[in-house]
């Protein structure tokens, strides 16, 4: 969630990258379906598939290969056959290149879950047909953890949802099972406010419709999921938002130079930026004009969203790593008041007494909750007023800042739209936040 000079990300992301994570409850069969995916699609080498063969924690039968092997590395992992950290895979089509993350199903691991989720153009929602409840009546009750992650996944603005009802296989591959479990979710969807939804079915196990079509499911007449990830498309608005420059570091000459070169470092989140425009400086409101763009490759007239650049200036100002450049036009909302929702990520409960670091972009200040106004039940979608805060609790608060923070509501700009709270005694962090700059 923070700002970062990583120019192999950006040039996987100029060619059409699609980052990916997959979600759902404990045993749902993430970890196998990324195992196929990579599988069927050529995307592991012999070695590792060597290597799984011969691991002791394989849970089939002879010499059958145990795909969730292939992202669950932890011996921790293997031993229990849960996900616990977040895994990142790569790997490419001829269509396509991706990234994906398979994240943890237990609710204890919820925030490695909106760890992998903070940078994800989609999501797939992984829905055991075994595990849901379907009544006589026609009722059908989905697991709180798919109503979990979906909710995060509307929270974090995540573009594409994609449901994958699993194991289709245990229900004779039933289409009115299939029907009867996206209808629930395509309403629990609606309350949430999803708005791109596809349901898929599929058995991650024998590979029923992940990369091939399955002929057990002929009354199934869409895409496998393989053709669905390449063919989603991903509109990156941060090319279209205002520029917004967090500077990371400022570099200067060796000392032995006769002009004094001082530029400034960083990654454009968002925006774009040419020489001659006219910037601010934020928090402290100077003016400034870009004098060039410089790069590892030369100068550059302009630059976009994703490209890291150094700027230098024509004015001689005070800045220094934490401040933002922004164009002069349409610059930040500045903040030291924050109304925030918030996933609490700590084993250790909220306490307003203690203070906090807010880590914001490259900004990092003082901070105090002030307030719990309300948590999120994820089941009704309703909030309730509560007076402190627990592990997963999804909620929104007010906070206090020692210095402004330049910042855009999240749903304009996930980038200056977040940040993490640290605790300042033992520097864990134990929340990831997203600014709200109007009440919902």
């Amino acid at each position: 969630m923070n700002a970062r000079i990583d120019p192999t990300l950006d040039n996987l992301h100029q060619s059409g990258m699609l980052r990916f994570i997959t979600a759902g409850s404990v045993d749902d069969g993430k970890s196998t379906l990324i195992g196929r995916l990579l599988y069927d699609s050529k995307g592991i080498f012999a070695d590792q598939l060597a290597a799984v063969s011969r691991s002791k924690h394989k849970r089939t039968v002879g010499d059958t290969i145990d795909l969730s092997l292939l992202t669950d590395g932890l011996e921790a992992e293997r031993e229990q056959g849960i996900t616990i950290d977040v895994a990142y895979r790569y790997f490419a089509t001829p269509k396509r290149k991706f990234i994906i993350a398979d994240t943890p199903g237990h609710e204890q691991y919820t925030r490695n879950m909106v760890t992998g989720a903070s940078t994800a153009d989609a999501v797939i929602i992984l829905v055991d047909v075994s595990k849901v409840k379907l009544g006589d009546d026609g009722s059908v009750e989905l697991l709180v953890q798919t109503k979990r992650h979906s909710t995060i996944a509307k929270l974090l603005q995540i573009e594409h949802v994609i449901v994958a009802v699993n194991k289709m296989d245990l229900v004779n591959y039933d289409q009115s099972v299939y029907d009867r479990i996206v209808g629930a979710y395509n309403e629990f969807a609606a309350s949430l406010g999803l708005k791109d939804v596809t349901a898929i079915p599929l058995s991650a196990l024998s590979g029923d419709n992940v990369v091939t079509s399955s002929a057990n499911m002929a009354w199934y007449d869409g895409p496998t999921l393989i053709d669905l990830l390449e063919g989603l498309s991903v509109y990156d608005e941060s090319h279209a938002a205002p520029f917004r420059f967090p500077v990371q570091l400022v570099a200067r000459h060796n000392g032995h130079e006769a002009n004094d070169f001082r530029g400034y470092m960083g990654r454009i989140e968002s925006g774009k930026v040419a020489r001659g425009d006219k910037l601010v400086v934020q928090p402290s409101g100077q003016q400034a004009t870009v004098k060039d763009i410089v790069t590892f490759d030369g100068s550059l007239e302009s630059a976009s969203a994703g490209q890291s650049v150094t700027l230098l200036l024509n004015e001689y100002l005070d800045i220094s790593r934490g401040d933002l450049l922004a164009g002069a036009d349409q610059p930040a909302t500045q903040l030291k008041q924050v109304v925030a929702d918030v996933c609490w990520m700590s084993d250790e409960p909220l306490d307003v007494r203690r203070k906090y670091w807010i880590k914001h972009g490259t900004r990092q200040t003082g901070a105090k909750v002030t307030k719990v106004d309300s948590i999120l039940d994820v089941n009704t979608q309703q909030r309730h007023a509560a007076d402190g805060l627990k592990l997963n609790d999804i909620a929104r608060i007010g906070l206090t800042v020692q210095q402004p923070l330049a910042a855009d509501a999240y749903d304009d700009n996930r980038a200056t739209g977040a940040f993490i709270l640290i605790d300042e005694v033992t520097h864990q962090t134990v929340a990831a936040g997203m600014i709200r700059l109007k009440q919902a």
